[in-house]
């Protein structure tokens, strides 16, 4: 039987700077919740990202930017927002005469999000950007460019890094829990339903079922090993008939291999519902299903399939994942020091994922390395 006792989150803790300095920023009071201009107010950031805010320790939402006059001004007034706080694509850039925004959080479409990052970073403003971070490879470097230019912190929205049974399985897998880790297979995908979203264009998404919903099987693999593939090999399945999938692909399966020699073996789907990744050692296996949902997760550790264990990890430090990485980031500027999650690592996604595609469209394995 595996060892589970001892587990803990890993999560970077979020000192302060000390107060009290005369000339101190305002961001540097240790007292002061850190401001977030919301940019988007579709599904997501309005359904998933500004409700969180009520349960932050380090974050509070201060401005919003949206192309709809009337229901920026309908959630201002929900949330308490003065109408100085509302504003629109146009005037975006005056955001960096606001003092209560530190930190603007792109929740827009993924073609959208180069353009807002380096604005925001010119406007004197720290980043939080949705996944993936850009339609390429030279996007993502563009934005890591415009905010150390700028001197400021770009951070990606991996919430699943604040998930704690996520971050247990991390914890387990590095711990040698499991043993030599060998082997990861994960399958994410839900039913795409609608052909004229903006995920269903390529110009807008950068691709299909593998930049939404497959990043999270690749992000895990990486996460879970602590290591960074070497090459990829994939091939792609997809009925171009359907009128959903004229533009973006509907299935991938995609293999990576690791320098310590673990395979990794992920697919990714827009037309079945699945959301879960195993982890297997030579002493055992981690598996979480659902893996990387919006709730619901659950865990299992063990050695053969009749013998493991229900794990409920412990809380953790935020209230749930998105507040964890709202306050983390918030914490990070304060303390001025590296998220877990920076742009680097958005990149780094974006990279092996453009060689997916590469795989999948000549039909042979990219070596990544060089």
């Amino acid at each position: 039987m595996i060892d589970l006792n001892r587990r803990g989150l890993v999560m970077a803790a979020g000192g302060v700077l000390a107060a009290g300095a005369v000339g101190m920023p305002a961001w540097a009071n240790p007292e002061r919740k850190l401001g977030y201009a919301v940019v988007g107010l579709g599904g997501y950031g309005l359904g998933r990202i500004i409700p969180q805010f009520k349960e932050c320790q380090h974050s509070r939402l201060v401005a919003l930017v949206s192309g709809d006059p009337a229901k920026a001004k309908k959630v201002a007034a929900e949330y308490g927002l003065p109408e100085r706080g509302i504003y629109d694509y146009k005037n975006f850039d005056s955001i960096r005469d606001n003092p209560d925004i530190d930190i603007v959080y792109i929740c827009l479409p993924v073609f959208m999000h180069a353009e807002y990052t380096i604005r925001a970073a010119q406007a004197g403003k720290h980043v939080m950007c949705e996944k993936p971070m850009a339609i390429s490879v030279a996007e993502c470097e563009q934005m890591i460019a415009a905010c150390r230019k700028a001197g400021k912190k770009l951070m990606l929205g991996y919430r699943s890094r604040f998930e704690p049974h996520n971050v247990e399985a991390i914890r387990l897998a590095r711990s040698g829990a499991i043993g030599k880790l060998r082997y990861f297979r994960s399958e994410h995908g839900f039913t795409a339903r609608d052909p004229n979203t903006w995920r269903m264009k390529k110009a807008q998404s950068g691709g299909g079922s593998l930049m939404d919903i497959g990043i999270y099987a690749l992000q895990a693999a990486r996460y879970t090993t602590g290591e960074e593939p070497v090459a990829v090999f994939a091939k792609e399945t997809t009925d171009r008939s359907d009128p959903r999938f004229s533009e973006v692909e509907d299935m991938i399966d995609f293999q990576l291999e690791f320098p310590s020699g673990v395979i990794g073996s992920c697919m990714s789907m827009y037309s079945a519902n699945r959301n879960q990744f195993v982890l297997m050692g030579d002493k055992g296996r981690i598996e979480l299903e659902p893996a990387t949902a919006y709730s619901g997760q659950r865990m299992w550790v063990g050695g053969e399939r009749s013998d493991k264990t229900l794990v409920t990890p412990p809380p953790g430090p935020y209230a749930n994942q998105w507040v964890g990485q709202l306050d983390h980031m918030a914490q990070c500027v304060k303390d001025n020091r590296e998220t877990i999650v920076p742009g680097e690592e958005g990149l780094r996604d974006i990279r092996i994922i453009e060689a997916v595609y590469r795989s999948a469209r000549e039909q042979k394995r990219i070596n990544l390395r060089g």
